[in-house]
């Protein structure tokens, strides 16, 4: 007999997650032919990209070969992009992969019994006039590297110029944890470029502003945790401008609706997320507005009971909220953790097991000066916290998804290897 075909669609943390997970099961091998598909040939772990963006991480060291890992964890790895599904068929449509106007690879139907969709999110600019033209969007590891070089050359052109009065402006939209991290990464970055001989743009004349639409930064979590963020967001000497929303953003700089105009050389946008939109009623699936698959508390599309989707692009429901699972990192974690049993379940005629969201807290990181993070727990609702110990757990969920991916021998070589770099080579990557 053939053997069962599970095809999981995006390798961001959940999906490399739950295809290394079945790839390791020796009893699922048995039975199950386990393809992971992606439209890159590197993994990147989404909550760095801010640190890619301000050049405190290399991404070509940390990068993970899907290829590679495919290999080392007995499943197969397919590079593509899907473009639809065909239901009826049981197959998913790749579409052409193209460099340039050459087409490497054709359009590519793979047969599926089983199809797990685990796509990630993409930024959301509500339609805001320029922004598209104007604003960088710090969700893909292209973005980021984009981001990173226009960071250098700004610091380029001062260095190459006689006025010692000269300022850079960075605004960023959107005080939820990428724009705050990436705030406090690009303060650490000033002074260290400044140590690598960039001193005629000075870090006091770096100004960075935050621009958020909500009453207080990371608005969704509580009113403790975000003051304690705020207070550290002052120390560094970060603008941020709470109850603003931006209407238009220009080369200039960004407008907003209450009439302000804040000046910027370097925008980034990253004020909400949405599904991609290849989701929007693809096939016949239920969708709801920001184009994420609606499934059921096993996952399942509410649809097809041989279609599953985790993590960002998936609305989930939550037993105890009238809210949905909040697309977070962990959500992504604990659902690729689930679903690797339930799909052994029903590979063997057993049911599926209901996922039900754990709020594990939240670390929030302020670079080199600390991090601040809020426990969820039993004992205290909203443990808040700070400082070196906040930011040496922030550091340990980063690990948590390597040894989920390599296993705790693997992942200490590569904590040592990130040791022998972090002394031999630049604090910060400086190309």
């Amino acid at each position: 007999m053939s053997k069962h075909k599970i095809v999981i669609i995006g390798g961001g943390a959940g999906g490399l997650e739950l295809a290394t997970l079945l790839g390791d099961d020796a009893k699922i091998r048995q039975i199950a032919e386990i393809t992971l598909i992606d439209a890159n040939m590197t993994h990147i772990w989404k909550p760095r990209l801010h640190e890619i963006a301000a050049g405190a991480l290399n991404a070509d060291i940390d990068e993970l070969s899907y290829v590679a890992h495919a290999k080392n964890h007995a499943f197969n790895f397919m590079l593509g992009r899907m473009s639809g599904v065909d239901r009826d068929n049981k197959k998913l449509i790749l579409e052409p992969y193209r460099e340039g106007e050459e087409t490497i690879l054709p359009q590519r139907d793979i047969d599926y019994d089983t199809l797990v969709i685990a796509i990630g999110s993409q930024t959301n600019d509500f339609g805001t006039k320029g922004v598209e033209d104007n604003c960088i969007f710090l969700d893909k590891r292209l973005e980021a590297e984009r981001f990173h070089r226009q960071f250098l050359n700004e610091y380029l052109r001062h260095a190459a110029s006689s006025n010692s009065g000269d300022s850079l402006n960075i605004a960023i939209v959107g005080a939820g944890a990428t724009g705050v991290e990436l705030a406090a990464e690009l303060h650490h970055s000033a002074h260290e470029l400044m140590y690598y001989g960039f001193g005629q743009l000075k870090p006091e004349n770096l100004k960075i502003s935050i621009i958020e639409g909500a009453d207080r930064v990371l608005p969704v979590l509580s009113p403790k945790t975000s003051s304690a963020i705020l207070s550290q967001l002052k120390t560094l000497k970060i603008e941020v401008l709470t109850g603003e929303i931006v209407s238009e953003a220009t080369s200039e700089g960004l407008h907003t609706q209450s009439g302000k105009f804040i000046p910027a050389q370097l925008k980034v946008w990253s004020a909400g997320v949405k599904a991609p939109e290849i989701l929007r009623n693809i096939s016949g699936l239920e969708t709801n507005r920001i184009n994420q698959l609606v499934v059921h508390n096993t996952l399942q599309s509410t649809h097809d009971k041989n279609i599953f989707a985790f993590g960002d692009c998936a609305q989930c429901p939550r037993p105890d909220s009238d809210r949905p699972v909040p697309p977070r990192a962990q959500s992504a974690h604990q659902q690729a953790l689930l679903l690797s049993e339930s799909l052994k379940n029903r590979l063997t005629g057993k049911e599926l097991l209901p996922y039900i969201y754990k709020d594990k807290g939240s670390l929030i990181s302020l670079s080199k000066t600390g991090s601040v993070g809020n426990i969820m727990g039993n004992l205290s609702k909203d443990f808040t916290f700070g400082g070196k110990i906040a930011r040496l757990m922030y550091i340990s969920l980063y690990r948590m998804h390597q040894i989920t991916l390599h296993g705790y021998f693997k992942t200490l070589l590569i904590i040592l290897r990130d040791l022998v770099n972090k002394k031999t080579g630049p604090k910060l990557k400086l190309h």
